[in-house]
């Protein structure tokens, strides 16, 4: 074969054979530049610019593919001796340039220069991207760089790429072929980001990449927020992009004892503020080898080596020591601190009241009335309690006070208002960005809500429970009374039997829930029921108050998340909605949207309130 020099990058060892990865189209620049940031192939500069637009240098070119390479974590600060007569040892890149030489990647010109500054054409970037997946060059025939380019297209090494073979690439055009590479196959058949990291298996056997799992791979720290926090972190966080309880925020809302995550590579920081304070009830499995700890009821995975420590025997925390867990991005305790912050710790609905032992630290234990409050967080704790006048499905709020905790009853805090279609105000009032908000209704478990689920829906006095305003004017908790119908079961009536004469009023009702009958049945009262879909409304876990049939809507069509009515109108289904064919005038089959599209069905959906009142389609039957 003829061999041909690259204009100073001489393709090195090519092998043709791997079949072409299942790319459909090009990723999102911002996706795809993420993904090299984590990888540390491609960072911006001191204030993140990726400078895409400008051209690539063989220098450039040439570290990004060490840094894409099984050699990347063996490069050093310096090399011995300088690799090329115009490369010294002073040079930036030098240790990149000496590694790709030895890795034979590249090599110099007949001269026996490397010319770092000059642009990189795409052939000589395709060949050496070739050479990461094991081709030799003997593979190709033919004037260079044909068969290199033919096999780039065929394995879609291009997808995103907009330069020609003999054109000089830009940042942009490296960016999407480093991140086909990461996806695409060698020629041993795996994927090379998988070869770069063998123990996570980041590209599933279809080529997807996993973008969360990169990504937390690439997470270092933690450390908890205080003073001095900024230097513990190995660069200079002012520039970062900074993340805050999921959300883009700035570096001055980062507040001390947030849990604090980076990733120098990726120049961002991610702050997570989740805290738990309670009695330190139990370490397990022992307290001298603590991996999980128990507070106000509930048990935490310990995330760090010092949260353990402290926790151990050997550390300055005992069990039933007043304790605040410092929860990390996985939810597991990063540190601990001790004794409660001061002011309120949650606002929630007590959902059930009990007796529970405790370890007195001493080796003893004693009983304690305890309340289990579900907070506005979603989360159900167990505070003890002395109070004698709190009961179940009371409102409350927890504080810390001097030798523990202290739970106080709260009053209705009524509001009246419309959430704004975009979900980030109530009435006069914008939410929270970390807002909390929870819908009730009599001993039913609570749920957390998200503004999302509330965006268009009037709520009312007899709607809003209770709210609480942070220093901003915002509404931060937010705790509702059905406002939503999701704590509600639904399913279709099958028998109805309803008997008014005189004196003698009852009715009995036959209803499925999943595909398993249930009964309903009043000696005093006639609901005027029909066969057909229906709200099981709760009062508790098991237990029914009463039923009501829903409304329906003639299906034009069912699409994603929304279903279209033949009058025209679109209405959103509910993520829990549930199918059923009709077999019969009474007998139905539970189904699933998937059969109900693909069979020959006249379809109608059923909702249980009005859109504008929280009401989603809940149940669609198939004719």
């Amino acid at each position: 074969m003829k061999k041909r020099l690259l204009s100073g990058l001489l393709a090195a060892v090519l092998v043709l054979g791997l079949a072409p990865a299942a790319l459909a189209a090009a990723p999102a620049e911002d996706e795809a530049a993420q993904v090299l940031a984590a990888l540390d192939i491609m960072v911006g500069d001191s204030d993140g610019n990726l400078e895409l637009g400008r051209a690539v240098t063989r220098a450039e070119f040439t570290k990004m593919a060490v840094a894409a390479s099984t050699s990347r974590d063996a490069v050093g600060d310096t090399v011995p001796v300088k690799p090329y007569p115009d490369v010294p040892q002073t040079y930036w890149a030098a240790p990149w340039i000496k590694a790709a030489v030895d890795l034979g990647l590249v090599q110099g010109d007949l001269r026996g220069y490397f010319n770092p500054t000059q642009t990189i054409t795409l052939a000589e970037g395709v060949t050496i991207v070739l050479r990461l997946l094991g081709y030799p060059d003997s593979a190709f025939t033919g004037v260079w760089p044909s068969g290199q380019m033919a096999q780039y297209k065929a394995l879609k090494l291009n997808e995103g790429v907009s330069c020609a073979a003999n054109d000089a690439m830009t940042r942009r055009d490296a960016l999407y072929l480093f991140y086909n590479l990461m996806i695409t196959k060698n020629t041993s058949g795996v994927y090379h980001l998988n070869v770069l990291e063998p123990a996570r298996n980041l590209v599933s056997q279809t080529g997807t990449l996993d973008r969360v799992a990169l990504v937390n791979s690439a997470m270092e720290g933690p450390v908890v927020a205080g003073s001095g926090w900024q230097s513990q972190v190995p660069f200079d966080v002012s520039g970062a992009r900074v993340y805050r309880s999921g959300s883009l925020s700035a570096l001055s809302a980062i507040r001390d004892q947030d849990v604090v995550y980076w990733s120098k590579s990726m120049r961002t920081v991610w702050a997570y503020t989740n805290q738990v304070t309670g009695t330190y009830q139990a370490a397990s499995p022992s307290a001298s080898a603590p991996t999980a700890v128990t507070v106000a009821g509930k048990s935490y995975a310990i995330e760090t080596a010092s949260a353990a420590f402290a926790l151990s025997d050997l550390g300055e925390y005992r069990v039933g020591d007043t304790i605040t867990l410092l929860l990390g991005r996985d939810g597991g305790v990063a540190a601990v601190s001790g004794g409660a912050p001061e002011g309120t710790l949650l606002y929630g609905v007590v959902t059930a009241i009990a007796d529970a032992a405790y370890d007195d630290g001493a080796g003893g234990a004693y009983t304690a009335r305890t309340a289990t409050v579900c907070a506005t967080d979603g989360t159900a704790y167990r505070y003890p309690f002395d109070r004698n006048d709190l009961k179940v499905g009371d409102l409350v709020r927890v504080n810390a006070v001097q030798d523990g905790f202290a739970l106080k009853r709260l009053t209705a805090v009524k509001l009246t208002g419309k959430v704004s279609n975009d979900g980030k105000r109530l009435g006069s009032y914008e939410f929270a960005d970390d807002v909390e908000i929870l819908d009730t209704y009599e001993n039913c478990t609570p749920i957390r809500v998200y503004p999302d689920r509330l965006a268009g829906s009037s709520l009312t006095g007899s709607t809003v429970r209770f709210y609480v305003l942070n220093a901003q004017g915002e509404i931060s908790h937010l705790i509702l009374k059905d406002a939503t119908g999701d704590l509600h079961q639904y399913g279709v009536i099958t028998s109805v039997t309803e008997v008014s004469m005189g004196l003698n009023t009852a009715s009995n009702y036959v209803y499925d829930v999943g595909g398993m009958p249930q009964a309903f049945s009043s000696e005093t009262t006639v609901f005027n029921l029909k066969v057909g879909p229906c709200q099981a409304k709760m009062k508790g876990p098991q237990s029914v108050e009463r039923l009501y049939n829903l409304t329906p809507v003639d299906v034009e069509t069912v699409d994603g998340g929304a279903v279209l009515g033949t009058d025209g109108k679109q209405y959103t289904l509910s993520e829990t909605a549930v199918y059923y064919v009709r077999t019969g005038s009474a007998e139905y089959q539970l189904s699933s949207l998937a059969r109900v599209q693909a069979g020959d069905y006249d379809l109608t959906a059923w909702y249980d309130k009005p859109e504008n009142e929280g009401g989603r389609i809940r149940v669609i039957i198939a004719d």
